[in-house]
């Protein structure tokens, strides 16, 4: 399990570029005039995580498998999208299928790449895209609310459920502010999220930088992660032309790139693991001989849930969870020295899995 994270922005930003690193192919068309991605292009991109080698090390896996998250790159979006201007239509309900946003904002001047308004104000860039999201949800909002209100007219308590979230969130457009700045109840959400609106899914902004500010970032990202700290947003630095480069080197040469550069690792790695902060994402882990690997599952998952991201099987029929902490199984150099030590624990159907959990499933057929 993991998630489907839409790649949003103006024309000419990096998206494609982005892309393109993230997936480590050249299937995004990254060319210099608006519209080079006329059809979303969806990839899968491995999660990086030190633990699971660690672990494979541990047990002698002879293979690692890491869990994989969904990219979606959207075509670019302009001033109008909401009313169907450039490829607005198209562009609206493509965004619509993903679980986040990760706004990606030009951070950078470069005379040689057209700006699509004329120079660079990551700000605006964020504000266009934003008020044609609202624009979007607005309209669709206020289309609905006619019949969801004679239908709560007439008694129907559904409809008056869901009257309520829509003027909850008609309030909040009309302020020029998304959708997903809502209290709602938690009992709730189920029906907040069936509202299908494009300014409740979370976003991660990120600013595309020269390769001089790849690590520290610039005055126009400084900006961005302002804005993002003031809505509760997420944000990262990343070069694109950066992780483009990387994505073409070996494991070595990308190290020594790296060095080159000043930087620790490469900006995706930041960038996914926003994307899991965002989503409230964690990774369990099962480990044996034969394969090391990773799960992810969402913050507050149950046990028999957990293992169902497996196979149905395992939740239909769970008894139990064999469970050590990555701490304690390389603490204790493995399965064996983790039961030795009294660290295994017998897990039941109410257990929440935490990060780096360890497990083996016990289940009835």
């Amino acid at each position: 399990m993991g998630f489907r994270c839409g790649i949003v922005g103006l024309p000419n930003v990096g998206k494609s570029t982005l892309f393109n690193a993230l997936t480590q192919t050249a299937a995004a068309q990254a060319a210099n005039y608006p519209f080079c991605t006329i059809e979303p292009n969806v990839g899968d991109v491995a999660v990086p995580d030190p633990r699971l080698d660690t672990l494979a090390r541990i047990a002698g896996s002879r293979e690692i498998i890491p869990t994989r998250l969904t990219f979606v790159d959207i075509a670019g979006l302009v001033r109008g999208a909401s009313k169907g201007e450039g490829l607005g239509n198209q562009f609206l309900a493509n965004i619509r299928e993903v679980d986040a946003i990760a706004h990606v904002l030009r951070c950078f001047v470069d005379d040689d790449v057209t700006h699509v308004e004329g120079k660079v104000d990551p700000l605006r860039d964020a504000e266009i895209v934003e008020t044609e999201l609202m624009l979007a949800d607005l309209e669709s909002l206020e289309r609905r609310r006619i019949a969801i209100e004679k239908k709560a007219k007439s008694g129907d308590k559904e409809a008056k459920a869901s009257l309520e979230l829509i003027d909850k969130a008609l309030m909040l457009l009309r302020e020029g502010k998304p959708a997903r700045f809502a209290e709602v109840a938690p009992d709730q959400i189920t029906a907040w999220k069936g509202l299908g609106l494009i300014t409740t899914k979370p976003v991660l902004y990120v600013c595309n930088v020269e390769e001089a500010s790849a690590g520290t970032g610039n005055a126009y990202s400084e900006q961005v992660f302002e804005k993002a700290h003031a809505e509760g947003a997420g944000a990262v630095v990343i070069s694109a032309q950066i992780e483009a480069e990387l994505a073409q080197l070996d494991t070595i040469e990308r190290q020594d790139y790296l060095s080159e550069l000043n930087l620790e690792e490469p900006g995706l790695n930041r960038l996914i693991r926003e994307g899991y902060r965002l989503l409230q994402l964690i990774t369990y882990f099962t480990v044996g001989p034969k394969e090391a690997r990773a799960w992810t599952i969402r913050q507050a998952t149950t046990a028999p849930k957990a293992a169902g991201v497996i196979h149905t099987d395992f939740e239909k029929g769970f008894i139990r969870a064999e469970t050590i902490a990555y701490e304690d199984y390389v603490a204790f150099n493995g399965e064996t020295g983790a039961k030795e030590a009294g660290r295994m624990r017998l897990e039941g159907k109410d257990y929440i899995v935490r990060d780096g959990d360890v497990m083996h499933f016990r289940f009835a057929t």
